[in-house]
């Protein structure tokens, strides 16, 4: 209980302008998690799908691959689907690399969504505390210079706490939401980079294929 009264105490001292940043948590919190869930998501999906469909390239099974990527919702199922979609109109490589970069320029997009946001937020949430720390001193200032001496003291300590729990409040929050960003862009360059890394795998097995069916002929 003394930790509950504590927080209420803090964001009954803190005035109007605490009131603003708390949206901005809200909205940086629920983007945070659904990026999150999302890029996760989008992590394993994509992890399953190229182990599942990796050996039936090996096997030049290309037939049966592009069937099962053509039903597939997973970003390494729409670039595959896209580079076996090419594979006998190319005249060479950068024909079906092209098509596979298409996919790219579609897919991350998608998983670099909103992520931008939790940096504005935190830049906005320090900016908010502190325009409640200024107003707080105005406040203070401007009742020491109304009020008679004996009031001085009681109004002052209460400004001064608006002002110093907006910039604590505010900074409470940025520390996190831009540690929170750099970890969710870490984890997007990671998936990028695994895609890159499944496209060049891809196009090496197809002209593999292709070279051993050519001289099998």
């Amino acid at each position: 209980m003394n930790t509950y009264t504590t927080l209420v105490k803090f964001f009954q001292d803190s005035g109007v302008f605490i009131y603003p940043s708390i949206l901005v948590l809200a909205l940086g919190l629920s983007i945070a998690i659904e990026r999150f869930i999302y890029i996760n998501r989008a992590r394993s999906t994509n992890r399953k799908m190229w182990d599942d469909i990796l050996p039936m390239l090996q096997a030049g099974k290309f037939q049966q691959v592009f069937s099962i990527t053509a039903k597939s919702d997973t970003a390494i199922g729409m670039i595959v689907n896209n580079g076996l979609g090419r594979v006998k109109s190319a005249r060479n490589r950068e024909d079906i690399d092209a098509a596979m970069e298409e996919g790219m320029m579609e897919i991350v997009p998608r998983l670099e969504k909103r992520t931008h946001y939790l940096a504005t937020f935190a830049n906005v949430v320090t900016l908010l505390g502190l325009l409640g720390t200024i107003i707080g001193l105005i406040k203070a200032f401007t009742a020491v210079a109304q009020v008679n001496p004996a009031e001085k003291a009681e109004l002052l300590s209460a400004s001064i706490s608006i002002a110093m729990n907006n910039t604590a409040f505010g900074l409470m929050v940025a520390i996190p939401f831009l540690l929170i960003h750099a970890f969710l862009q870490a984890r997007t360059a990671e998936i990028v980079d695994s895609l890159e890394a499944a496209k060049i795998s891809f196009l090496n097995l197809v002209e593999r294929v292709k070279a051993e069916s050519g001289s099998g002929k």
